[in-house]
């Protein structure tokens, strides 16, 4: 019988005694001086300044160290009205201004694109984010372009073409363009312009919008484009194709506006938490031949026009905590996965993995973010770097299928189909099955356009494909 009082066993184990909140008596990890408002890590407390310098240097160190973007290059800001795309903006606008230490010497535009149809949103709905993403882009003062994601439907076949690719430059060819570059301005300033210092550059301004031009630079799409957009998302059977059908259609939107006004490089605003789930989300998805394209700093994929990403080393919650504290403009703007359950796609479901894991063990997202950063870029087989071989339609990226290998799944999976297809088939003069044309890489495929079209996809986007509801399944090596 159980006595009262008695110790049975050993006790249970005690939780890890919460992190210590900063209190009077804490003062900045940094200065030592001021009292902390800003807890980033158990330990790591910052009052407003020394955060802001702190956020401010990882953003300048992460353009510095890789030295893509050469000075006087035009940039076009990817801004979708969120928190990180927000503060990616704001740390351009204050990077280009007079107080600036160390002032960035590009010249930025940025793209909003109006994804309301692909979401369900109506006409007035989406005139009332127009509506509230407008002051934010005149008070901003950049050239702006706001498009709507209809306009996929008009854009010119070349997009499904990879563009020649300029070769690496030198070592030692980025301090020669600064250092002409600031030669050059400094000849100006010498010129009869404004006085500058030597090193001081004046960047050129952006066009000042007044109200006319922003009600006519904003062109609403044409009904037939968006029904025809709505009955395409509609047509797609899981969120998961429909998120990933999306994100192909933004960024060949965003290349062929980039391309159009002269942009050579594209920023995107994404954090060192969504490239965890994003590195984790494509692995299941199967597209792990391109984690290092997806999540590195750049993305050369497309040649002419190359996507950096410079919000890479902030989270999510260093970034909420920037915008709170100084007043960063964001739109919210409801997107295909809004108020969808956890398991509605692999999206959500690895988002809400990684962040409940995250709560529990602080360096998860940490820790995935480290593991992308080892990642190479090299081509699976293919030719050599600097050149355009095979590529995928939709997303640009070298095709990583190959057919003739029995040893991998697609393997199996289209032998098994093309043994179906090829028995009650007759035979030709030469010895292929009637009906039925040789691929590049010697396996037989059928005439059919869906067939050839899933041929030049890679392995993740044939998979999506299959649930587009287009008839895509039938494709060899998509059988259920």
């Amino acid at each position: 019988m159980c006595q009262v009082g008695e110790d049975y066993g050993e006790p249970a184990p005690r939780e890890p005694p919460p992190a210590p909140r900063p209190s009077r008596e804490h003062k900045c990890v940094k200065c030592k001086e001021a009292q902390p408002v800003v807890v980033i890590r158990a330990g790591d407390a910052f009052c407003r300044d020394c955060f802001k310098a702190f956020y401010i240097h990882k953003f300048r160190a992460m353009l510095g160290k890789n030295r893509l973007i050469f000075p006087g290059e035009k940039v076009l800001l990817a801004w979708s009205g969120g928190p990180s795309s927000s503060s990616m903006v704001r740390q351009v606008l204050e990077g280009l201004s007079q107080d600036s230490a160390k002032r960035l010497r590009f010249v930025p535009g940025v793209i909003f694109i109006d994804e309301g149809a692909a979401c369900g949103r109506s006409p007035e709905e989406r005139a009332k984010t127009l509506a509230e993403v407008k002051p934010i882009l005149q008070a901003i003062g950049f050239p702006w372009h706001v498009v709507a994601l209809e306009e996929v439907f008009s854009l010119p076949p070349s997009v499904l073409r990879c563009s020649s690719q300029e070769p690496a430059a030198p070592d030692g060819a980025y301090k020669a363009a600064v250092d002409n570059f600031l030669q050059q301005q400094h000849v100006l300033g010498a010129g009869g312009g404004p006085g500058l210092a030597h090193g001081e550059e004046p960047l050129p301004q952006p066009r000042a919008q007044s109200a006319w031009d922003l009600q006519s630079l904003v062109r609403p799409p044409a009904a037939a484009q968006t029904e025809a957009l709505s009955h395409l998302f509609c047509s797609v059977r899981t969120l998961t194709a429909k998120e990933e059908l999306l994100q192909t259609l933004r960024v060949h939107l965003i290349l062929h506006v980039a391309r159009a006004h002269g942009y050579s490089k594209v920023m995107t605003g994404d954090s060192c938490t969504r490239l965890a789930i994003k590195l984790m989300t494509n692995l299941a998805l199967g597209r792990g031949a391109f984690l290092a394209w997806d999540t590195g700093f750049s993305d050369e994929r497309h040649g002419d026009v190359v996507v950096v990403r410079p919000m890479r080393e902030h989270t999510l919650k260093e970034v909420a905590f920037y915008n709170r504290l100084f007043s960063v403009p964001s739109v919210f703007t409801p997107a295909v996965d809004t108020k969808a359950p956890e398991k509605a796609s692999i999206h959500r479901l690895m988002e809400a993995f990684i962040l409940r894991l995250q709560i529990q063990f602080p360096s998860t997202v940490s820790t995935v973010y480290r593991t992308s950063e080892k990642l190479a870029k090299a081509p699976r087989d293919g030719p050599a770097a600097g050149t355009c071989g095979p590529r995928c339609l939709l997303c640009m990226c070298t095709l990583d299928v190959d057919t003739a290998d029995s040893a991998t799944a697609f393997g199996v999976q289209t032998a098994s189909h093309l043994s179906q297809i090829q028995s009650p088939t007759p035979l030709t003069e030469t010895g292929t099955p009637q009906g039925l044309c040789c691929s590049p890489g010697g396996a037989s495929r059928r005439e059919d356009p869906q067939a050839c079209i899933a041929e030049q996809l890679c392995y993740g986007c044939r998979v999506n494909m299959k649930d587009l509801g287009l008839g895509f399944g039938r494709a060899p090596g998509l059988s259920d």
